[in-house]
């Protein structure tokens, strides 16, 4: 397999290039499912990585935020230490194989902090008792429920104590209040989230991670799971024959079942969010990313990845968006002059951007190619 097929299959695989095909689920669950989990610390970039994908025409942030309340799909950190969205009914079988590698990676730092085992053990039982009964709480109720009992929230006490709640699968994201993202017991919000043996959970997140994002190396997979080398291997000899090995310049990738070909629609060009899985959904991204132009999507090396405009599946540039009282104007920033060929499917990208915000798109602008 070339580089070119690679990129292809990719754009197609993730659901970028088309939307998901027909005979799939077209909803954001249906999505965040396909994928295996969705990165989610910028909740608006999230909901639009989502959104593009659910069919060839999208669907609106309106429908996303929907999904989210009608508790298909859950916020809440299963690996890497890392905001994602999940399935809802893979949220607790998620964290339970995910979780415990960053739970102990993060011990020093609770350390650090004061937050021993009855420190956590009196936030959580504080936690299940402010949240019980179908109640929600936003950030600062939560802290407030620290105070209470004695457990200082300044500094990064808060969010720690807060992460870790999760990574047990005791609470989870609920909906937002205004702008406000609220927290909630995961029993009560998701009743269905199952668990599964340890080998199984292998073998369906190597499932899904290839058939979302392959083709894809082992140390793509490591990197998106937390998992560690030898049980990513275990993975994916679990999941044997629903995936494919594909060898892309010397080097061993594996896949799972294609999506089929969307129909040839010419030029296009995507507009995808910062964090979104086509890039942070692999360890290596020189397939899609030059190198020479990583810095450019990481200014300052601050860990903000900016949305990136993507051009024959490749990063091309990036994007902003810019509320009017018009509506939405979309200005790309291209690491190459953008060729007029390409500036229908730029509005094209853009018009569709602003159908998904529910706000007209204003004739989209290119700035001078950065240097």
């Amino acid at each position: 397999m070339t580089t070119e097929e690679l990129v292809r299959l990719r754009l197609r695989n993730q659901w970028v290039e088309g939307g998901a095909p027909p005979g799939r689920e077209r909803t954001p669950a249906g999505v965040v499912r396909h994928l295996g989990a969705v990165q989610a610390q910028d909740h608006a970039a999230a909901k639009w990585a989502i959104g593009l994908r659910c069919a060839p025409e999208g669907v609106t942030d309106a429908e996303v935020e929907r999904a989210i309340e009608d508790r298909t799909i859950v916020r809440t950190w299963p690996m890497r230490g890392t905001l994602h969205f999940v399935a809802s009914e893979d949220a607790r079988w998620m964290l339970e194989l995910l979780a415990p590698r960053v739970i102990a990676a993060a011990a020093t730092r609770r350390a650090q902090l004061g937050i021993d085992d009855a420190v956590l053990n009196l936030a959580k039982d504080r936690f299940a008792a402010a949240l019980e009964g179908g109640r929600r709480l936003t950030r600062e109720g939560m802290y407030d429920v620290l105070e209470r009992a004695g457990i200082p929230a300044d500094g990064q006490r808060g969010y720690h104590l807060l992460c870790r709640a999760a990574q047990d699968g005791l609470i989870c994201f609920g909906a937002h209040e205004g702008k406000q993202p609220t927290f909630v017991l995961l029993e009560e919000w998701a009743p269905n989230a199952a668990r599964k043996p340890c080998g199984e959970s292998l073998a369906e997140l190597a499932r899904r991670y290839f058939t979302g994002h392959g083709p894809a190396t082992l140390q793509d997979f490591c990197w998106w799971s937390g998992l560690t080398a030898a049980d990513a291997r275990k993975a994916v000899d679990l999941a044997g024959t629903h995936l494919t090995r594909e060898t892309v310049g010397g080097v061993a990738h594996w896949v799972g079942d294609p999506a089929p070909e969307a129909a040839d629609a010419g030029l296009q060009l995507y507009l995808l969010p910062g964090f979104d899985e086509y890039l942070l959904g692999y360890r290596d991204r020189a397939a899609v990313l030059d190198p020479e132009h990583a810095p450019r999507i990481v200014p300052g090396g601050n860990g903000v990845f900016l949305p990136t405009l993507v051009t024959d599946g490749r990063v091309a540039g990036t994007w902003k968006r810019t509320a009017r009282k018009a509506g939405v104007t979309v200005t790309a920033a291209p690491f190459a002059p953008l060729d007029g060929a390409w500036m229908p499917a730029f509005d094209a990208a853009a018009q569709r951007y602003g159908r998904f915000l529910g706000a007209p798109a204003a004739t989209p602008e290119v700035t001078t190619p950065a240097s």
